[in-house]
């Protein structure tokens, strides 16, 4: 979608330093979890533009992205401030590494990535579909919609940055599934090996690099 400027339809707070943005969905979007958008706003007279991934499962009406609020940010703190009705320059969707009805998936998220990660699972536990879920992080957010899954029947693991992957992950990948890695490149790297020691390759994996 070109860029167009949506009404923020709330904001609420999804765990430490982290809010969750719900914007009115226009028309003739097709967005799937795991996809993202472009965000513009203008700050002291300056265009500024980040990129976030959808965290809803579905775009009907609204769609969600979860955001961090460093207080430092060029962005997030402007974001973290929003309120119904603020106006904000959206484009997107973009990215292929997204749901695709997979029968069964395995979301290996580390810190940010968690917002896809349960936005995918939640999806594909209402299509009736599998979900596991490993989520690395040393303040984890969105822990009630992760305690949601888990009581659905997902399999879900929450660890510490110091803690290793390597089980939650072979655990997470002993049934198969369609692979989904998000997080920033040292969490890729870790979620790559952790895979490679479970004995899965990772070349069909579905990967989205935060930077």
């Amino acid at each position: 979608m070109d860029e167009r400027v949506l009404d923020v339809v709330g904001v609420r707070d999804v765990g430490p330093d982290t809010v969750a943005i719900d914007f009115e969905t226009p028309d003739a979007f097709d967005a799937q979890p795991g996809q993202f958008v472009k965000l513009t706003l203008t700050v002291d007279g300056e265009d500024i533009s980040r990129f976030y991934t959808i965290s809803s499962p579905t775009v009907e009406e609204a769609f969600e992205i979860t955001v961090g609020i460093d207080p430092d940010g060029e962005l997030a703190p402007q974001l973290g401030a929003l309120e119904a009705g603020d106006g904000v320059r959206i484009a997107g969707p973009f990215g292929s590494d997204y749901y695709e009805g997979e029968s069964r998936v395995v979301v290996l998220a580390g810190g940010p990535g968690v917002g896809p990660a349960v936005g995918i699972a939640e999806r594909a536990l209402d299509d009736g579909n599998e979900a596991a879920v490993v989520y690395q992080d040393d303040a984890p957010v969105h822990e009630d919609r992760l305690d949601a899954l888990r009581d659905a029947g997902a399999l879900i693991s929450v660890i510490d940055s110091d803690e290793s992957l390597v089980e939650p992950v072979a655990e997470a990948v002993e049934d198969g599934g369609q692979v989904f890695i998000y997080g920033f490149a040292d969490f890729l790297d870790a979620a790559t090996e952790a895979l490679e020691t479970a004995g899965v390759s990772t070349d069909d994996a579905k990967v989205e690099n935060f930077g």
